[in-house]
This record gives C-alpha cells, structure tokens and sequence, in this order.
C-alpha cells in the first residue's frame, strides 16, 4: 500500500468513527460542553504516529511540515502543540479535522473490560454535569453495544501499517514521527 493510500485508509477509518460518534451523541445526548477542551490538558497522552499522518500529509501539502518539524523538536512541552488555549469555539484544536484517534474516540467511545463488557470511556465533567444522559448512555452500552470500541478501532489501523501502530509515543513525538514518515518519502520523490 502507497504512504497516499495508508493516509486514504486512515482517513477513511476517521470517517467512519465520526459517524458513529455522531450518532452516539443524537441518541445519548451526551456532549462536549463549550469550549472545554479539558481532556487536551492532560499531560500523558499517546498515540501511533499513523493518526496524524493525514495531519502530516495536509501540513507538507500547505509546505508547513518543516516549520512544524522543527516547532516539535525544539519544544519541550507534554501538552499537545495542536492545542490552542486562545481559539474560540467548541473545542480548543487548531487542527480539529486532522486530530488523531486519541482524540476522536476519547469521550464517547467503549472500552472492553474484564468480563467482556463494554464500558463508555468519557471524562468527569460529562460525567458529572450530565450525569443521567451519562447513566442512560452507559446503560445502553453495557448492554446492546451502539458505541466505537476503542481497541477495534485501533485494530483497523493496525491493519492499514503494523509498523507506524506497533508503538505509542507521547502526543507530539507521535506527531513529529508523522512528519517524519512524510518528509522523508516524498525527499525521494520530489
């Protein structure tokens, strides 16, 4: 598979989960208030590079990758550097359409837990301020399913390229590694 088509595919895969993210949120009722964006604020967050290659691809389009190559290796910071406090609207991503998986399954996606159960993975304050959509929601999905599981996710993109999945790194290396892949494949083709 062509670096284009593993892009097409994860973007694809993107596009799928969107759709049954979106329609999650009509049933359930359940939402990201205004402009949090509190999830974006944990230090820890990792990914495969191959999430952000459509953001990589889109930025070496835009003849951004350098620039934002060499903003990742000289900052040293844990937050995402796609997180931008200063943006009004309902979240805080400067690059919503390219985020990664992470990103897009984190508050309205199923984890699998030990007894083969599926569980809503969501944060506190969706948890707290819509506790009875919450309660209903997690309900319905510990029975009937109607909601992304993470890890099935992360399989499809397992299958698109074994080796940009095999490993997480912290959010930004996962980033700049993105860069990387297409940097140097179209070095080479230029």
């Amino acid at each position: 598979m062509s670096l284009e088509e593993k892009i097409t595919a994860v973007e694809g895969v993107f596009e799928k989960l969107d759709q049954e993210i979106a329609s999650f949120q009509a049933w359930s009722g359940l939402h990201c208030a205004w402009g949090c964006g509190k999830c974006c604020y944990k230090a820890d967050i990792e990914a495969t590079p191959l999430e952000f290659l459509p953001f990589a691809y889109h930025l070496y389009q835009q003849n951004l990758a350098h620039d934002w190559y060499d903003t990742l290796r000289d900052r040293d910071t844990s937050l995402c550097v796609i997180l931008n406090p200063t943006q009004a609207g309902a979240g805080l991503c400067s690059e919503y359409k390219h985020r990664g998986l992470i990103c897009r399954l984190f508050g309205y996606s199923a984890r699998t837990n030990k007894y083969g159960r599926k569980e809503l993975v969501t944060c506190q304050v969706i948890k707290t301020e819509q506790a009875a959509q919450y309660e209903a929601a997690q309900q319905t999905v510990g029975e009937e399913g109607g909601l992304p599981v993470m890890n099935q996710y992360y399989m499809q993109l397992h299958g698109i390229d074994f080796e940009l999945t095999r490993e997480f790194f912290p959010i930004n290396e996962a980033i700049k590694r993105a860069i990387e892949v297409i940097l140097h494949y179209y070095a080479y083709r230029e």
